[in-house]
């Protein structure tokens, strides 16, 4: 009986005051303990891809590439045959859909094909210079990873490097649990920024993709309506040339 006192008398644990658990510490975990990788790599392009995503909402919408109320303008000059007042409108409009309408009415003198070329042309030029901005955003999607994973082998390093420098015996628990976090931190950091930099490329990629193949439809349909009104507007004016040279002159009484 007193050797069962004995031994629950030596296992015996006091209760931790509730008091003595501090809550965890988030800016310590996921940003100190990350090491000099994490601040001045990691953390950074995180604050880009943020700017990034941010202006790319505001620069590559509808509003800005493919405007309806531009549309609607454009729709109404074709059915009309206003070719020229449309070129005139569109002229200093640096949009998407303008730029293309643009390009294809200036060749409309020089056949359909040749102003759908243009179109196409004019659509490709101004998609790939949207591509090249938001390429900054699957870089960092690709990149980030490797840095974390850079962080991951520096940490373990430091680890294992510790470890042998115990010489077989325990090495300082504190200084391990700190370069293992490093490699942690990293990792999770490098994840955490290529996610929603992809996400975010593909989604501005899919946009820019969407606003071109409406952009070259729409330019399309401006073409075969004012080529139809100019050759109504041609036939017209025939008739009236016939009718006129068929129509004898009037005799004086």
């Amino acid at each position: 009986m007193n050797t069962l006192l004995q031994i629950g008398h030596n296992n015996y644990c006091p209760p931790v005051a509730q008091g003595d658990i501090s809550p965890v510490n988030v800016l310590q975990h996921f940003v100190w303990d990350g090491g000099p990788i994490t601040w001045c790599i990691l953390i950074p392009l995180s604050v880009i891809t943020i700017a990034l995503t941010v202006h790319y909402l505001f620069t590559i919408r509808r509003k800005t590439l493919a405007p309806p109320d531009l549309a609607k303008t454009l729709i109404a000059g074709a059915r009309q045959g206003q070719a020229n007042s449309i070129r005139q409108i569109i002229r200093d409009d640096n949009t998407l859909l303008a730029q293309a309408a643009y390009a294809g009415l200036s060749q409309i003198g020089a056949g359909r094909e040749t102003a759908r070329a243009a179109i196409d042309e004019a659509v490709e030029e101004q998609a790939t210079k949207l591509f090249r901005k938001i390429e900054y955003l699957n870089m960092i999607g690709n990149i980030s990873p490797m840095i974390g994973l850079l962080g991951t082998v520096v940490g373990m390093i430091k680890a294992f490097n510790r470890i042998f420098a115990a010489g077989g015996g325990m090495p300082d628990a504190g200084k391990l649990a700190g370069d293992i976090a490093v490699a942690l931190v990293t990792t999770f950091w490098g994840i955490l920024i290529a996610i929603p930099a992809l996400a975010a490329f593909a989604l501005f990629r899919n946009r820019i993709d969407a606003f071109a193949a409406e952009s070259v439809k729409l330019c399309d349909g401006l073409l075969s309506w004012v080529y139809k009104q100019n050759t109504a507007q041609t036939a017209e004016r025939n008739t009236q040339s016939s009718s006129t040279k068929r129509t004898p002159p009037v005799s004086p009484a």
